[in-house]
């Protein structure tokens, strides 16, 4: 990508400023994704996308563990009592 071209152009609004869909379909962001802003000595911004973790307990397969647990009598050992 060249540093010459424009890309595409956003207005801030207040202390928000909105991320063109282009960009955003270009780079995959999406919401949950987290931007890193980086100031470069020259005054230029570098952006970095770092994309949420999806899909967190998709390949999780259960329990593993040699002793069964018993979600009924366990519970309240793990939780906090509320009476």
């Amino acid at each position: 990508m060249s540093s010459d071209r424009i890309d595409a152009e956003s207005k801030v609004s207040g202390n928000q400023a909105n991320i063109p869909a282009r960009i955003r379909h270009e780079l995959g962001i999406d919401d949950g994704d987290h931007l890193r802003w980086h100031l470069e000595e020259d005054g230029t911004i570098r952006v970095q996308v770092i994309q949420q973790a999806t899909r967190t307990f998709a390949d999780f397969d259960g329990y593993q563990g040699e002793s069964e647990t018993d979600v009924t009598s366990d519970h309240d050992a793990w939780a906090v009592d509320v009476e």
